[in-house]
């Protein structure tokens, strides 16, 4: 195969593999029903004077499957953390018991869970819009390249295989998470 070919078919493997990478990040932030720490990754605290993520402040820890807790690695900032969970609107009640602070998770009520489905859904149809994107860069590419018409359709066909190839991935991860979402 011509070295110009396989540059753009790794290019585009890449930019497929980074969809993939993103949606994985997005779907650990959407909660299933258990409790994870991840579920605090979006909180910033208000630290001598400056906005920073909850986990540079505190250890976060999940003693069971409904309880995360947080514990702070300077006992003054508990007020601030508190408020921080507070302003981050993910539904949480923290409780401050003067050491560490803990939130209990509810269990999710079958329209939240809906919910969540719908957001799994949408950013799954998001990492499919970069799989394609990544098509679209790297058909345009081969166009440009200087070769013959054989090669130009043969790479286009393996660039089209790596989107059928990853478009099923986000498929399968998409049906994971639903059904995590989904179990009671």
């Amino acid at each position: 195969m011509n070295e110009e070919i396989q540059f753009v078919l790794d290019a585009t493997k890449e930019g497929m593999e980074a969809a993939i990478a993103h949606l994985e990040r997005e779907f650990l932030k959407i909660r299933a029903g258990k409790a994870s720490p991840t579920m605090l990754s979006s909180v910033m605290v208000e630290y001598y004077g400056s906005q920073t993520p909850l986990s540079q402040v505190a250890n976060i820890n999940t003693p069971d499957g409904r309880t995360i807790s947080v514990q702070p690695w300077e006992k003054g900032m508990l007020q601030e953390i508190e408020k921080a969970i507070m302003n981050a609107n993910l539904g949480f009640n923290p409780m401050n018991n003067g050491d560490m602070i803990i939130i209990n998770v509810p269990p999710l009520t079958e329209e939240r869970r809906i919910q969540l489905t719908k957001q799994a859904k949408a950013e799954a149809e998001h990492a499919k819009v970069g799989v394609r994107s990544a098509r679209q860069d790297a058909n345009k590419e081969i166009k440009d390249l200087d070769i013959s018409e054989d090669l130009q359709k043969n790479a286009t066909a393996d660039v089209q295989d790596l989107t059928d190839v990853y478009t099923k991935k986000i498929d399968a991860f998409l049906d994971k998470k639903e059904a995590e979402i989904m179990k009671v």
